[in-house]
């Protein structure tokens, strides 16, 4: 269980704060520089999908040590 952990939580924070740039960038979330710029909505989802991925390779790694 230890091992997953360097993957689980970088994963999450990137997804979250990638969650949050798409929103900007889609003027979802208004309020700030970022809001509403294109660079943000092709940012956010790239930062999204490789925290996403971290997780996936974290549950995987959990499994795997878990079964074996």
């Amino acid at each position: 269980m230890k091992r997953i952990w360097p993957l689980l939580v970088p994963g999450v924070i990137l997804a979250l704060v990638g969650l949050v740039w798409t929103l900007q960038g889609f003027n979802v979330l208004a309020g700030s520089a970022m809001s509403g710029s294109s660079l943000w909505a092709t940012i956010g989802p790239i930062v999204l999908i490789v925290g996403l991925a971290l997780i996936v390779v974290a549950i995987v790694v959990a499994r795997r040590r878990k079964a074996g």
